[in-house]
């Protein structure tokens, strides 16, 4: 029946178009026309146009004028696209349509895959780094399990980088701005023999944070957060050694050294008085006034990620119908990390900089496509392998102050020892200062899969789009609890009879002695068969309308962290199962005369199994809710205007994406059954405008402006009604003149020009019951960049 209904959506759409047809094809000699636009989407190259899947593509031109750095900047340009970080920016969460993965627990993958060059990056935090010269951006939306595998469920974000060239060509770019922004890049192009050659791209970004920090009685010093400091290299080889041969091999290398990410809150609940009450400064802003942007922390926060790898594309074109290619990858992501994780100036609780809180992705991939025409058929068959090593580990120590802020929060803010009278232990040794939960996780993921997709001329009008992917997989997890003093309170309070609430308060997961030198063992294995059908048909070289199924999956896993039944009883069953998708799409991709292409399509996807992945104020539970509906439409646009160098992209998205009806199982909020999902505004918008002309022979001008809305979402996993983001509006702006050659450009730009305040995450503030806090977006940036091109 959904087919059905979509059909028939299709064919209005399509009738509607095609009455238009006679007005859109008179001759538009005024306007501009629109460049066909090449994609990889199905793995081959196509024209846009001819592709039956709902793809946002984003230009290198439009990502310059945007201020497009890396993934997270790509929100601008794309509807229905949502990019959020909390505590650092390897806890990075990219969804679409309102799906995606939630939270920071790296047992999770992503339900939206990121592709760059040709290889999968294994997690949205893996993928956000400075992604250098790009030519593409493409963003396919809906399950792309077929030819892009795992992982895919939602979407999949596929960057395509500048290639070698044989003409030499080299630029370079300075740039400055508020918050002592300052940032550099140069690369190169060029030949290197007759069939060799080469591109280099370095960059340096640096920025002061943007938020300002309070240390109490510290020990930390450090006064800003949330800046910026990033390198980056990338170096790419091209060696064509026959006319039939094509080798591109690219290496890449990132390193982040920054003071990130705390947060500010955003109301303050009763525990405020205590924190007060146990800092040597306020502890924690009140009233609350996030966007003074104040954070409070007495210890250190800071994230020092490196990120390197290798890939090499292998192309051959055994005769003129087929050719044979070939990507092997390896990369290593290490990411080491300290947190004040109290979020105040009291010592409570914290992550020191001392090694031991750490992940580390080591990945292996290998994918072999062979693809070809055959009379009326274009097929493609491939296979594909992945070996990951995931090494993490987190030690959490207890401050100075653990013991005494539960005694006055146990007590109403009466008595600091009523830790001591509840345990019967002496004061100063139930919390032991600098000792805590250390847990490290040995996790390691091999898979294969082997997949096709083809495409029946049937007639040269009507085609059918078929696919298959079967994968196998399996996950193994060592895990390893301990604490690396005993757990002194909560053995107490589990052997004493105190009342419940108590009990529950002193026997936090990390406080609990059944993790005591503990190591479970894990294995957990899948095989999956998905696909996809695609029906399409162009009623003129102008529309093409189409209807589609497909099938896809979000592997399961485990949850990397503590679990119990109750205090002092573990849970050493940590998994979860693999999220399944159904999706059937209708739309419709016109060419209204030469200077307007518009594109849409009705989406109606079905997840079943969603990973819920919710932060309980004290650990993270992982829950798999049994149906989650993603409904809605998808609308694109490019026109070149009668106004000679004026062009506006953009699109809309409407989706109600919403939880089916359940009962929630422990860790999962109750507002969640029938409600939308956490960052599933019910519109999305993107647009930009950009203006070229001359201002002599010699002296050009360029203006953009670019933006994105988004309708009140909730930000919380619990949908928390506290943890709204109201609508809101971003603006992008830039401006510049410079040569017509382009051997040098001066311009303005602004980031956030209208400086909207918004939230990104709104979180429970740990251990601090009725506080609630948040990661708040950028401020507006402002500053000016000089390019030279030669």
């Amino acid at each position: 029946m959904k087919l059905y209904k979509y059909a028939a959506s299709a064919a209005v759409i399509a009738f509607a178009c095609s009455a238009h047809q006679a007005q859109a094809q008179a001759p538009a000699s005024a306007g501009a026309e629109v460049e066909a636009v090449i994609v990889t989407a199905q793995k081959r190259e196509q024209n846009l146009q001819d592709v039956p899947i709902v793809v946002t593509v984003v230009s290198g031109q439009q990502l310059q004028d945007a201020g497009v750095r890396d993934v997270k900047d790509l929100q601008v340009l794309t509807p229905g696209l949502s990019v959020t970080s909390s505590t650092g920016g390897a806890q990075t969460s990219i969804r679409i349509r309102g799906v995606g993965t939630i939270g920071d627990n790296p047992g999770l993958e992503s339900s939206v895959g990121t592709v760059i060059d040709g290889v999968y990056r294994a997690r949205s935090g893996v993928a956000f780094n400075d992604l250098g010269e790009l030519e593409r951006i493409e963003v396919l939306k809906g399950p792309q399990g077929t030819v892009f595998g795992k992982n895919t469920s939602a979407g999949v974000i596929n960057v395509i980088t500048k290639a070698p060239e044989f003409d030499f060509s080299a630029a370079a770019e300075l740039s400055a701005g508020n918050y002592d922004h300052r940032s550099a890049s140069v690369s190169v192009t060029g030949p290197i023999s007759e069939t060799v050659a080469g591109r280099l791209f370095a960059a340096r970004r640096v920025r002061d944070g943007f938020y300002h920090v309070s240390n109490g009685a510290g020990p930390s010093t450090q006064d800003r957060n949330d800046d910026q400091d990033v390198s980056t290299v990338r170096g790419q080889l091209l060696w064509l050694p026959t006319d039939t041969v094509s080798l591109r091999f690219l290496a890449d290398w990132t390193k982040r050294d920054e003071h990130c990410c705390l947060n500010v809150t955003t109301l303050v609940g009763p525990t405020g008085a205590i924190i007060d009450a146990l800092s040597a400064d306020a502890g924690t802003l009140r009233p609350a006034d996030p966007f003074r942007r104040l954070a409070y922390a007495n210890r250190e926060s800071n994230q020092k990620i490196e990120d390197r790898g290798v890939s090499l594309q292998a192309d051959w074109e055994l005769n003129d119908e087929v050719t044979l290619t070939s990507i092997t990858a390896w990369r290593d992501w290490d990411n080491r990390q300290a947190n004040d994780i109290d979020f105040s100036s009291a010592d409570i609780w914290y992550r020191p900089d001392d090694g031991r809180t750490f992940a580390k992705f080591e990945t292996f991939s290998q994918e072999v496509r062979l693809a070809g025409s055959s009379g009326p058929i274009d097929w493609l068959v491939g296979g594909f392998y992945s070996d990951e090593q995931l090494d993490t580990s987190a030690f959490t120590p207890y401050g100075t102050a653990y013991e005494t802020y539960f005694g006055l929060l146990l007590s109403g803010g009466a008595n600091p020892n009523t830790v001591s009278a509840l345990t019967g232990i002496p004061a100063g040794q139930n919390y032991i200062p600098g000792q805590g939960s250390l847990d490290a996780y040995d996790h390691s993921t091999k898979g294969w899969a082997v997949f096709t997709n083809n495409t029946w001329h049937i007639t040269d009008a009507l085609e059918l789009t078929f696919g298959l992917r079967y994968t196998e997989e399996t996950k193994k997890v060592t895990s390893r609890y301990s604490n690396t003093a005993p757990a002194n309170a909560c053995a107490a309070a589990i052997a004493r009879p105190i009342p419940a609430a108590a009990r529950s308060a002193l026997c936090a997961p990390g406080s609990d002695p059944a993790f005591n030198n503990i190591t479970t063992r894990q294995e957990r294995s899948e095989d999956r068969l998905g696909g996809t059908v695609k029906l399409s048909y162009r009623f003129n070289p102008s529309l093409m309308t189409y209807v589609s199924y497909a099938s896809s999956h979000k592997s399961g896993g485990f949850n990397l962290d503590r679990a119990r039944f109750a205090p002092g009883q573990i849970n050493p069953d940590t998994s979860f199962a693999a999220e399944t998708v159904e999706s059937f799409e209708a739309g419709f991709k016109s060419n209204l005369g030469s200077s307007l292409v518009l594109n849409a399509a009705a989406f109606d996807q079905t997840f079943k199994d969603f990973q819920l992945n919710t932060f309980t104020g004290i650990s993270f539970v992982v829950a798999s809710i049994p149906k989650v509906t993603s409904k809605g439409i998808d609308l694109d646009f490019v026109y070149r205007t009668p106004v000679e160098g004026l062009t506006f992209n953009g699109g809309v998205t409407y989706a109600v994406t919403q939880y089916g009806n359940f009962v929630p199982g422990p860790g999962v909020g109750p507002r969640l059954p029938t409600s939308r999902l956490s960052y599933a505004p019910l519109w999305s918008t993107s647009w930009s405008a950009a203006y070229e002309t001359d201002l002599s022979d010699t002296m050009k001008l360029r203006a953009s402006l670019s933006s994105r809305y988004t309708s009140r979402y909730n930000t919380g996993s619990n949908l928390d009604p506290l943890k709204n983001q109201k609508p809101l509006t971003i603006y992008n702006a830039r401006v510049g003149v410079g040569a017509a050659d382009e051997r040098w450009t001066l311009e303005l730009f602004a980031q956030n020009l209208t400086n909207e305040d918004y939230y990104q995450v709104v979180v429970d503030q740990p251990l601090q019951s009725g506080t609630y806090a948040a990661f708040l977006g950028a401020p507006r940036t402002v500053g000016v960049t000089l390019r030279s091109r030669f």
